[in-house]
């Protein structure tokens, strides 16, 4: 039944999904644009350890991606890709059963544009947490995600699925999404597992497909985000904040984080390696709702901030090379006070 280490197309993967049905086998999914690396490998493995059968999809998604943004580059990997997926087995000799490579006319069978003025038909939307964090800078991505990953649910149907914690804010959409759209595949909230950050061991920059267009200057500078939040991190942290220090623990913990950034940007201007650095964001934001903490306090006042429940420390950075080098994005977060 299972087409190991192939692709497969969709009339055949709904053939193969009914058996499994119909034999009472569990199929656990993760959704990927390809371009492996390790972090997507620990989720793999996170689906062999809890299921019978594995699915992993490999598809760049055109919606995710306004039209000045890096569709034609993203890097394409699909023949490695499958054979990293091939490499990988349980103890249990579990190995990833499927891969679902489907074209854009199979995802889009009615065509598609990337201007969203210009969208006809369905597309799907999570209000209230798409705008802010990522969203401040890339204002469709998230309708984009939210479009495709519906469409891969209905076709994968997977009893559990694997996203990683680096995309904090798509795991938050997605779970909202599953619940309030009662989705049948995943049949809850908490069958969406959210897996730690993979990480590099040395440093800890956290793993992206996008690091591939990191030149060798720009990749020493990378893992400034990561730093920049655990300091972040330790301060609020401190043991000694009490409940009416709200307002010193926000602008500490963000001053601290931001400040870290905001140095190495100065030594990258000075030290003649032309890497450019640039801050888009560090932000506190609620672990369930995404309010911005630090619009909150400034328009509401401490008294409407409850971080009982902890928070999430997230941050963007650009970072390229030379006049006209490749612009990476790099994105990071931290939890604090609670775990998904």
């Amino acid at each position: 039944m299972a087409q190991r280490d192939a692709r497969v197309a969709l009339r055949d993967y709904r053939a193969w999904r009914a058996q499994a049905t119909r034999e009472g086998k569990s199929v656990g999914f993760v959704a990927t644009m390809g371009a492996l690396h390790d972090g997507h490998l620990k989720l793999v493995r996170a689906s062999l350890e809890e299921n019978d059968y594995t699915v992993v999809s490999i598809f760049v998604n055109p919606a995710q991606f306004a039209p000045t943004e890096d569709l034609a580059s993203y890097p394409r990997t699909v023949e490695s890709d499958i054979a990293k997926l091939a490499s990988i087995s349980h103890p249990s000799g579990r190995k990833v059963d499927t891969a679902f490579v489907p074209s854009v006319k199979e995802m889009y069978p009615n065509g598609f544009t990337q201007v969203v003025a210009d969208q006809i038909g369905a597309f799907v939307e999570v209000k209230g947490l798409s705008h802010q964090m990522e969203g401040g800078s890339r204002p469709t991505f998230f309708r984009g995600v939210a479009t495709v990953v519906t469409k891969l649910f209905h076709i994968i149907q997977p009893d559990r699925t694997y996203f990683g914690q680096k995309d904090i804010q798509q795991c938050v959409v997605l779970r909202r999404l599953v619940s309030d759209l009662v989705f049948s595949h995943p049949p809850s909230p908490e069958h969406f597992r959210v897996i730690p950050t993979g990480r590099d061991p040395k440093d800890n920059l956290a793993l992206s497909s996008r690091n591939a267009y990191l030149t060798p200057d720009s990749r020493k500078v990378a893992p400034v985000l990561y730093r920049a939040l655990r300091a972040g991190q330790e301060v609020w942290e401190q043991s000694h904040w009490s409940d009416t220090d709200k307002q010193e623990r926000i602008k500490k913990t963000l001053d601290t984080a931001r400040a870290v950034v905001l140095e190495e940007v100065d030594r990258c201007k000075q030290d003649g390696k032309s890497v450019d650095l640039k801050l888009d964001y560090i932000s506190l934001n609620h672990p369930k709702t995404l309010e911005n903490v630090e619009s909150l306090l400034a328009d509401k006042g401490a008294s409407a901030i409850d971080v009982s429940q902890g928070a999430i420390l997230s941050g963007a950075a650009l970072i390229s090379q030379g006049n006209g080098g490749k612009v990476t994005r790099l994105i990071d977060n931290l939890l604090l006070g609670f775990k998904l």
